[in-house]
């Protein structure tokens, strides 16, 4: 046996001459998969100006230095890449978008958890998007709410001071202060709007924000973050 069975770690061998080459790459390796940090995922093709330590998941069909190694983890280090393969329930941080990520067997799932052996697995979710208010009696964020997913609530932060209303609602068609109402339009004002029963939505929805007190004048900016449940499908 040459390495250990979970990272791949070298060992040291019997007699071994520049036993330092070996428990640097170890080191490396250690450094580099706990608190695991991936930059990307999916690529096919090695990133140029690579630095060390930096961590990639590759994608199929890659291509170059990274040929044949399709749903490893790439791993730039001496001047070079080595690679580990995934194991079913790792988790990493995605800092191309700030999110953690969860591996099912096959791929990453972001805020995957509770995976059952062919991939099924429940996943939690916060989605973010900076909404600039447009002018009238409502301003509305188009399919904001994702597809076939339970709300838990949204929350929410002005990030520019919003003109012409004296408050505003947060909801859906038919229930416009489902997630808050009464919040302030003054830069900093913010919003957290709990769901007392978490709602289904089977479609893309929009979220609606309603003025009270007057209309929006189309100034003013706010950050809404949706926060749902889904139930990742079995693969076949």
């Amino acid at each position: 046996m040459t390495e250990t069975a979970k990272l791949g770690l070298p060992f040291v061998q019997a007699a071994q001459s520049q036993k330092h080459v070996t428990v640097n790459d170890a080191m490396q390796r250690i450094d580099s998969l706990t608190h695991l940090e991936l930059m990307s995922l999916g690529g096919t093709i090695a990133p140029t100006g690579a630095v060390e330590g930096d961590t990639h998941f590759v994608g199929a069909g890659a291509t170059g230095e990274w040929l044949g190694q399709d749903g490893q983890i790439a791993v730039f280090a001496n001047g070079g890449w080595l690679f580990v393969t995934p194991r079913l329930g790792w988790q990493a941080f995605r800092s191309d978008t700030g999110v953690l990520t969860a591996f099912d067997g096959e791929d990453w799932v972001d805020g995957g958890f509770a995976f059952s052996p062919n991939g099924a697995g429940f996943v939690h979710r916060s989605v973010e998007v900076d909404h600039s208010v447009s002018a009238g009696a409502t301003s509305v964020v188009t399919g904001f709410i994702p597809a076939n997913s339970v709300v838990y609530g949204i929350t929410g932060r002005v990030l520019s001071s919003i003109g012409g209303a004296a408050s505003l609602e947060i909801g859906v068609s038919g229930s416009s202060n489902r997630y808050g109402s009464g919040i302030g339009l003054a830069a900093g004002a913010w919003a957290r709007g709990l769901t007392g029963n978490p709602l289904t939505y089977y479609s893309a929805t929009d979220v609606v924000l309603t003025a009270t007190g007057g209309t929006f004048d189309g100034s003013g900016a706010i950050r809404l973050v949706v926060h749902v449940a889904e139930l990742a499908l079995p693969r076949a």
